[in-house]
């Protein structure tokens, strides 16, 4: 299932949850407290095309999911030297997602072409 349809699906239910609660009956008015603000959704795209990973060293906040997209017409695959991720094989158009919770920097390559390399590296804003 796609990472739209995902996030459709969760924004409906959000609302639809939303709309529930404004429904419910209410007795004297007490002072509500402020609702939760839900988390930034934070995502970063690496192109693979021409053997090359772009951008070659990409830096975000924990908590961000990087998607590798093969534009190229040959098939690559994506794993981490530290072996905290690896994709299956990726054809022309695939995508491999990966969410980076902690703080580093991973290095990664191709496993069909290892002279093709990256790195990602993930540190908190200050």
């Amino acid at each position: 299932m796609s990472n739209a349809i995902t996030r459709a699906r969760a924004i409906a239910a959000l609302l639809a949850l939303a709309a529930g609660a404004l429904a419910l009956p209410t007795g004297p008015r007490a002072q509500s407290p402020q609702a939760a603000t839900p988390a930034a959704v934070t995502t970063a795209d690496v192109k693979v095309d021409n053997f090359t990973f772009s951008p070659p060293t990409l830096t975000v906040a924990p908590g961000t999911t990087v998607t590798w997209v093969n534009q190229d017409d040959i098939p690559h695959a994506v794993a981490a030297k530290d072996r905290s991720f690896r994709s299956k094989t990726l054809d022309t158009d695939d995508r491999f997602s990966f969410t980076f919770t902690t703080a580093g920097e991973f290095e990664y390559f191709c496993t069909l072409h290892p002279h093709m390399v990256g790195r990602v590296v993930v540190k908190a804003s200050n």
